[in-house]
């Protein structure tokens, strides 16, 4: 069987921190799936086609990372592509607190889906999603820290 593990988040945009995670969980298994959810609390400043195209570009020679979109919760989405984990960064310990409640309470859901958690390497600990939208918003260059893949404009 192999091993699928689903790497969910809303991706606006993609950071060098996600890149880093998903690179360094390969050797740990088959295919990674980047899983781009919609989450009704956010207000994305990136449309979703662009967060995929971006996903998609940062790992166009690594055939074993695929990009899909979903909606509805993750565990359910897990068990419609037969993903045994659920893989995710942690940049810090209320990372991990908010990460720990979310895993236990999936492993509720569906004992048989692990969440796997793979700390950031120290120079991508205070990159985050929300830090590259302010730089942006407020006029600043912000390339140095998506993926490869993303243009931002």
């Amino acid at each position: 069987m192999a091993r699928i593990a689903l790497f969910p988040g809303s991706f606006d945009p993609i950071t060098i921190g996600h890149v880093n995670v998903i690179t360094r969980s390969l050797d740990l298994f088959d295919k990674v799936i980047v899983g781009v959810g919609h989450n009704i609390t956010k207000n994305y400043m990136f449309p979703l086609q662009d967060r995929i195209q971006w996903i998609k570009d940062s790992f166009d020679e690594l055939p074993q990372v695929e990009v899909v979109s979903y909606t509805g919760l993750t565990i359910n989405f897990c068990k419609e592509i037969n993903a045994r984990f659920i893989l995710r960064g942690l940049r810090s310990s209320a990372d991990f607190e908010f990460e720990r409640s979310i895993a236990q309470m999936n492993n509720y859901l569906e004992s048989s889906i692990e969440t796997i958690f793979i700390l950031a390497a120290p120079e991508f600990t205070p990159v985050s999603s929300t830090i590259v939208r302010d730089i942006i918003r407020n006029g600043g260059n912000a390339q140095a820290f998506v993926g490869s893949g993303v243009k931002l404009k």
